[in-house]
């Protein structure tokens, strides 16, 4: 008789421990989500949605000319120069410039660096930043190029347009970032146009221009 309230003892703490257990297990996975999704990137401008790409005379009117004028604009602050299409409205602000018509846009912008950018540090570092803070950044891709002047990274992607002021309206652009070092300063020429634009030469053309004076 001994034996058998030992054991009946033993069970009945045994299945006592096991419906604490289970208890405590039921109410941990009642209080955690069935999947833990994957943290979105913050900024408003990094959860819009692309834009529905333009056609027709809208793009036609973004393609720079084979017969477009280029002058040269040098940067007395930054110490650098490349070609610019004429007659485009610029805009300063000391090492910083930007010439914009229609929907095209060149913006080159001034920075402290301490070495070369590459391809790899470009995916690690700048892209991020560019997909957190860039509107509905899409399509990205980056590659090293050698150009007459130098080495620079390149890294093509799709985004939105800023808002217009008047209208509201966005639309849906391509863009160049060309990355250049020298002697701990970055310049970072952005070239941008509505999707489909025929660009190429002449933003081949401005990129391969580019140089520090």
């Amino acid at each position: 008789m001994k034996m058998t309230r030992v054991r009946k003892h033993s069970l009945l703490i045994i299945l006592t421990l096991c419906l604490v257990i289970l208890a405590g297990c039921g109410g941990a996975s009642s209080m955690l989500p069935a999947s833990t999704p994957v943290p979105t990137q913050s900024g408003p401008a990094s959860k819009e949605q692309p834009v529905p790409v333009v056609s027709g005379s809208q793009i036609s009117g973004s393609d720079i000319p084979d017969t477009q004028a280029f002058v040269t604009s040098t940067s007395s602050t930054g110490h650098y120069q490349l070609e610019v299409p004429e007659g485009w409205a610029q805009t300063s602000n000391g090492a910083n410039v930007s010439f914009t018509s229609n929907l095209n846009a060149l913006q080159v912008t001034l920075t402290n660096a301490t070495s070369q950018p590459s391809a790899s540090t470009v995916r690690n570092d700048q892209v991020p930043t560019l997909q957190q803070t860039g509107r509905a950044i899409r399509d990205v891709k980056v590659r090293d190029v050698q150009l007459p002047n130098g080495p620079a990274t390149l890294i093509t992607y799709t985004s939105n347009s800023d808002p217009n002021s008047v209208t509201n309206k966005q639309v849906r652009l391509e863009n160049n970032r060309y990355l250049f070092y020298h002697n701990g300063k970055l310049a970072t020429l952005t070239l941008s146009a509505p999707v489909g634009a025929d660009n190429v030469d002449q933003w081949a053309r401005i990129a391969r221009s580019f140089k520090w004076v």
